[in-house]
């Protein structure tokens, strides 16, 4: 209650000095000015957000949001067959549950307990919050909150970019798909996994089936080819979260990056602490002070947290590159190219090459097997997300536009699951529940849109910054394959790298794309460029094997 109060408290000082600076740009008329640095600026500042609502509801506000967090911070669950043990979080019990356990009845257990537990709860709050953050969006003269946050991508035909991407993108999830479904029916049994139905939500290994690495050894192409186990090499080498982050830090280094600053060490979390609940979602943070940043993540020592630490410290990295810019520009070039940077680094990290160099695998031999059963696990994390990526903020845009209406909020959720996601709830879902807000960023306000792009953006990058560093050529991709791309030590890759991130925002991010990969748009090419082996493997493995490609809904309880 103490930090909730503070935080309050500090968030409405702030509130009170963003509001004098957007009284103060108001007075000037600059939509006439010439200078279009200057405009931009003005343009930015002209933006106040949820600080434009009157103190009393901007108090409301704030505290509805810190008030859904904290339910969802303290939620804990039974254990499964033991009504004794009932100190289960979210982090990291039920995670690890829902990743290791092939149990149906205690996934099953696992994933209802946990909704009972935050979305009833959260569900009146969440009301408060449509309305308020409604309300604030209009005092900025936006129709409504989809409006409001579509404005941070400046882009007037942002939504039929998005879904024409995903339009290109469907037809391999589509197969990815079939070809899980598949083997989740011969571990589980057809009485409960279909041949032509949607995938239950539980037997993802994840608590929102966003994304289904955990569960790759189900459908590994080659099984006899055994990936490594990051994880084993992890914990035999007496890896520690530190030791994890000094790993992440001297990959930023190699490539002629910033090292992490003495305030960085001094505050960051980066293990759960014993004497407090904390939000374990990991999360970068920056201070503004051009020293003070930070990372708070309950960090296990796993390949999981491995690569989320190099994702966090992408964002620490951009922080640290644009500390110089104004202070309104102090921010990714759209809101998908903080979530990219950590990504793009990432795709380097978890190749084998990669792990091999820096000593943390034995030495690995390249085969059409090993590339095939890595790309399947690769794509079992990214392109099963991008449907999920994208339908979270589908369900937000036509909640704060009012086409879903209150009384139909978690019918229209699991509509959207089955549609994009060919998902279903393992059990029967009715608005007594408040299924979206068993996710973090749902009760947290933030949007999520960002992730699908950055999904896109990452793999244009990469495309760029292997090209740059002589480890892809796009005239002979066979030659060097930009799945086993690594650009660590490439200071020509790093250069390229920190010359986008110093610009911050103080440009539009076409120009931004532009800068580092020669395009303007955002294109689905290279990730499918990226994936292509194991896309065509599919194809061939689901019209061999005559699985039905796509979901039919015909039975009670898919919504």
């Amino acid at each position: 209650m103490l930090f909730s109060r503070l935080q309050l408290a500090v968030s409405g000082e702030f509130a009170k000095f963003s509001k004098g600076q957007w009284l103060e740009t108001v007075k000037f008329q600059w939509r006439t000015f010439k200078d279009p640095n200057l405009k931009r600026q003005f343009k930015q500042l002209s933006v106040l957000g949820t600080a434009a609502l009157p103190e009393d509801k901007y108090e409301k506000y704030e505290k509805t949001v810190a008030d859904m967090e904290s339910i969802y911070s303290k939620a804990k669950i039974c254990a499964y067959n033991n009504s004794e043990k009932c100190d289960l979080s979210l982090e990291p019990e039920m995670t690890e549950i829902l990743a290791n356990s092939r149990n149906e009845a205690e996934l099953k257990h696992i994933w209802t307990e946990w909704r009972k537990q935050t979305g009833a709860t959260i569900r009146p709050l969440y009301n408060d919050y449509v309305k308020l953050l409604n309300e604030a969006a209009r005092l900025n003269n936006f129709t409504d909150a989809a409006e409001y946050w579509l404005n941070s991508y400046d882009t007037p035909d942002f939504k039929e970019q998005v879904a024409e991407l995903w339009k290109q993108l469907r037809p391999f999830y589509l197969e990815v798909h079939a070809y899980m479904r598949r083997k989740l029916r011969e571990k589980y049994g057809e009485s409960i996994v279909s041949k032509r139905g949607p995938i239950p939500a539980h037997l993802l290994g994840n608590m929102w089936a966003q994304t289904w690495g955990n569960i790759a050894e189900l459908g590994i192409p080659y099984p006899d080819v055994k990936p490594e186990d990051i994880t084993k090499y992890l914990v035999q080498q007496k890896f520690t979260p530190l030791k994890m982050f000094k790993t992440a830090e001297e990959f930023f280094t190699s490539i002629n990056l910033s090292p992490m600053t003495e305030e960085f060490w001094k505050y960051s979390v980066i293990e759960k602490p014993k004497d407090r609940d904390i939000v374990c979602h990991a999360s970068a943070w920056d201070f503004y002070n051009g020293r003070d940043f930070r990372i708070k993540q309950c960090t296990e020592v796993s390949e999981e947290d491995f690569v989320t630490v190099h994702h966090e410290m992408g964002h620490i990295e951009y922080y640290m590159q644009y500390k110089d810019q104004p202070f309104i520009y102090r921010e990714g070039a759209n809101p998908g190219f903080h979530e990219a940077i950590g990504d793009v680094i990432a795709l380097s990290v978890i190749t084998p090459k990669h792990l091999s160099r820096i000593g943390l695998l034995p030495n690995v031999t390249q085969s059409k097997e090993a590339d095939l059963n890595y790309l399947m696990k690769v794509a079992l994390d990214k392109i099963v997300f991008l449907p999920f990526g994208y339908l979270m903020d589908l369900w937000r845009w036509q909640v704060f536009k009012g086409t879903i209406p209150e009384k139909d909020y978690n019918c229209e959720w699991w509509k959207l699951r089955l549609n994009y996601q060919g998902v279903k709830p393992p059990t029967v879902r009715s608005e007594k529940d408040f299924d979206p807000a068993a996710k973090y960023h749902i009760v947290s306000s933030t949007p999520y849109i960002r992730y699908f792009v950055s999904f896109i953006l990452q793999f244009q990058f990469h495309e760029a910054l292997c090209t740059r560093a002589g480890e892809f050529d796009p005239n002979n991709p066979s030659e060097k394959p930009l799945h086993q791309c690594d650009i660590y030590q490439s200071k020509e890759a790093g250069n390229l790298l920190k010359t986008v991130l110093e610009m911050g925002s103080s440009k539009p991010w076409p120009d931004a794309l532009e800068v580092i990969t020669g395009q303007r748009n955002m294109d689905a090419g290279p990730l499918l460029s990226y994936f292509a082996p194991i896309h065509n493997w599919l194809k061939e493995e689901n019209k061999k094997s005559g699985e039905y490609v796509g979901w039919e809904s015909t039975e009670k309880g898919d919504i």
